[in-house]
């Protein structure tokens, strides 16, 4: 049990850190290197799209990774 929990966390730890670099911040970051060619074929409404998914997919991953984290500390004890 607590083998599993550990793989998942590390999973779900290596996820949030690849989407929160692909979020664009003020200075476009990641996300404007990669969906740059997007918004001019696509136009600005579907980056923003893209945000927002990314966005929530961030705070679903932020939950997994403390429920996970809470889970891995009552196994160990």
């Amino acid at each position: 049990m607590e083998t599993l929990l550990t793989v998942l966390l590390v999973i779900v730890c290596i996820s949030l850190i690849v989407v929160v670099l692909l979020q664009s911040g003020k200075s476009s970051g990641l996300s404007g290197a990669i969906s740059g060619g997007a918004e001019q074929l696509f136009g600005k409404q579907k980056a923003r799209g893209m945000d927002l998914v990314l966005n929530r997919i961030t705070i679903v991953l932020a939950v997994l990774f403390f429920v996970l984290t809470i889970a891995v500390a009552f196994v160990v004890k």
